[in-house]
């Protein structure tokens, strides 16, 4: 085959830290100057406001996305400092530019001629017009001040909330006794004080002691310290409780969840509790099966241990004995799967299954061609060819091993958008995964466990779906999608790693290639997926149902103390004897955006599980039916209502059947 050449040149990726700050200063400039030349003109229409505004959004995306970028992935500590200087520098402008009461009259002035144009287009100035009115500028000037000042208020609790959270340094001190059963590689990493060890409240002191320590009293201490570690922050979620159904009020709205889901897909409060109670209703058999299965397995522990027997099972109990579960039932190893799934290896066979399921071609670039951030990145020009004829899809990278000063975590982002630009030609997609797989060492190369292949897959569908969309506006373009929607395509995708014959594919063992995964071992993977599934969801259902509990009131008089407490042992069904706790307190999703919308986790799994079960489960690897999928859900972006294109690939109105089916749970 000759060589392709990409119609777009890669990012250059050699900015220096005064680099990045004076581009971001020109960009700001630049589009600024669009907005003021736009808010001066006197007969708005179609060509002179919204044509543009949208074609400087669209060029500014990709630029703004690539320097904020830096501080995630550089090496260079000044330039990370200057990244995120200039993250702030756009959101100021972005705030700015978001209560321009000007800019608000021109665009509001074209919305009320409904002009002509094609469906992507009359969305975009729906959503430019709605975002002017949800910030209030079509409020009287006066109740816009009022409006900004509490916000401002807002804006300012929610800041703490998050400050308090993070600099949180509390501990628990325990005898070498008291923490018998945690593995002996994690207490020697915690310090000691008073003769005693020191276990701190972050995940990696606090979740081995919750899943390994044998006296219960040890788990319960630790629960609660954990749970009531930053009681400040309780006081400061009340206030923002109320401030938020205030500011709603204010917008027009019945309540702050009205006003959140309005741009999401559930549309209203309504909805989402229906759809919670309905889940709640039909997992709570299945739960109260599983705690009493947990509950046999717990008087035996505590019997074979020497420990008084209890009647209950609560909740700082949960870790320890899923463990204890996975480990006596099912003989999950975790290393020794591991060992079936070497990075480079498994990296090709996924990127093959993509490539039969979407008709995408990777094509890996190498040595002096390469533009990449660091040494370790990898590089793919992504083909696709639907018509006898190749077309360039975009540009993907990796950056999969932890080093200093890099993200912490694993996740997607879009470098830049696709869209149709202002001559009518194509700027095609910029995707990055980051993630933090362990390295090769002198002996072995990074080997994949289990859980990491599913966050591999996960974080490749964002990938994935920001390479395949084709909108005309970089607003809508791939995960550009209502927020209770955007995990939906990832974990449909996970399901492949779940699917005994793509295991088998997967998998390829480091030291003798040829030889696949064992069947013995596929079938304990497949078998331990929904281990306590139940408890799981219903964990999950208490933490949205509190969420709703808060934003469904008119003036936010909730009783935090009271729902956090009673909802958990009403919906979790799990005990915590006579102790109060405020983990309302450290629920960061709350303060930190997913107010109104924790419920998105459930929601998207359920669609995702939809489309698997209808589209996918007779035959995974169905080309007919990837094509089928990628152009109904991926290739659209958020460029139409993503409820209209679920219907349409499913043929019927979405249901919660499947999600049920997956839990085993009767319907």
């Amino acid at each position: 085959m000759p060589a392709r050449t990409p119609p777009q040149q890669p990012p250059t990726w050699t900015h220096s830290a005064a680099e990045i700050a004076t581009g971001m200063a020109d960009l700001v400039k630049q589009a600024k100057d669009v907005q003021d030349s736009v808010a001066a003109v006197e007969s708005p229409e179609w060509s002179n406001v919204i044509v543009p505004l949208s074609a400087s959004n669209n060029d500014k995306y990709g630029l703004v996305n690539r320097l904020t970028f830096y501080q995630h992935v550089s090496t260079d500590k000044e330039v990370r400092d200057s990244s995120s200087k200039a993250e702030e520098l756009y959101r100021d402008f972005d705030i700015e530019s978001s209560m321009r009461e000007d800019l608000f009259k021109v665009v509001s002035a074209v919305h009320e001629q409904s002009p002509e144009v094609d469906a992507e287009s009359k969305r975009l100035l729906d959503k430019m017009n709605l975002d002017f009115t949800r910030n209030g500028l079509a409020l009287p000037s006066e109740t816009r001040t009022v409006l900004k000042d509490l916000q401002k208020k807002l804006s300012n609790l929610e800041v703490q909330y998050g400050k308090n959270l993070g600099e949180e340094t509390g501990f628990i001190l325990f005898t070498r006794e008291e923490l018998a059963g945690v593995p002996e590689d994690v207490l020697s990493g915690f310090s000691e004080k008073d003769g005693k060890l020191k276990m701190t409240f972050k995940y990696p002191d606090l979740f081995p002691v919750m899943k390994y320590a044998q006296n219960p009293d040890t788990r319960r201490r630790a629960f609660v310290g954990d749970q009531n570690k930053v009681a400040e922050n309780g006081e400061l979620l009340v206030q923002a409780i109320k401030l938020r159904a205030e500011i709603a009020q204010l917008l027009g709205y019945s309540t702050h969840a009205a006003y959140v889901l309005e741009e999401r897909m559930a549309k209203s409060p309504e909805k989402v509790l229906s759809f919670l109670n309905d889940l709640r209703e039909k997992l709570t058999g299945e739960g109260k099966t599983e705690i009493t299965k947990l509950m046999t397995l717990k008087t035996d522990d505590l019997a074979s241990l020497g420990y008084p027997p209890e009647d209950v099972f609560n909740v700082w109990d949960y870790r320890y004995y899923d463990r204890l579960l996975l480990e006596k039932e099912y003989e999950i190893d975790a290393q020794k799967i591991s060992e079936y799934f070497p990075m480079q290896s498994t990296i090709e066979k996924m990127l093959g299954i993509f490539e039969i399921l979407f008709n995408l071609d990777f094509v890996e670039v190498t040595g002096a061609d390469r533009s990449v951030w660091h040494e370790e990145c990898k590089q793919f020009a992504v083909w696709k060819n639907d018509s006898g004829k190749d077309e360039f899809v975009g540009w993907l990278y990796f950056d999969l091993h932890p080093r200093e000063g890099k993200y912490g975590h694993a996740a997607n982002f879009n470098l830049g958008p696709g869209y149709t630009d202002k001559e009518g030609k194509r700027v095609y997609p910029v995707t990055a995964l980051v993630c933090n797989f362990s390295k090769p060492t002198a002996t072995k190369p990074s080997l994949l466990k289990h859980d990491e292949v599913v966050t591999f897959f996960h974080e490749l569908g964002h990938g994935i779906h920001d390479l395949v969309s084709v909108t005309k506006y970089a607003r809508f373009h791939g995960t550009h999608v209502a927020r209770d929607f955007v995990e939906a395509p990832s974990q449909m995708l996970e399901y492949w790693c779940w699917q005994p014959a793509q295991l088998k594919f997967l998998s390829s063992h480091y030291l003798e290639p040829e030889r696949t995964i064992d069947d013995d071992l596929i079938d304990k993977i497949v078998k331990s997926k929904h281990v306590n599934g139940g408890l799981f969801n219903l964990r999950q259902l208490h933490f949205a149902l509190f969420d709703m509990t808060l934003h469904t009131t008119t003036d936010g008089a909730v009783d935090v103390n009271e729902a956090w407490n009673t909802m958990r042992q009403e919906i979790a069904l799990m005990g915590q004897g006579n102790e109060t706790t405020y983990g309302y307190g450290s629920f960061g999703h709350l303060m930190g955006g997913y107010d109104s919308g924790y419920y998105g986790y459930l929601w998207s799994q359920v669609f995702a599980t939809d489309i698997f079960y209808t589209e996918f489960m007779a035959d995974p690897m169905n080309t007919t039916q990837g094509l089928r999928y990628r152009d109904t859900i991926l290739k659209r972006g958020g460029s139409r209502e993503e409820s209209d294109n679920l219907k349409e690939l499913l043929g019927r109105e979405p249901n919660n059947v499947a999600f049920l089916t997956e839990l085993g749970v009767p319907v």
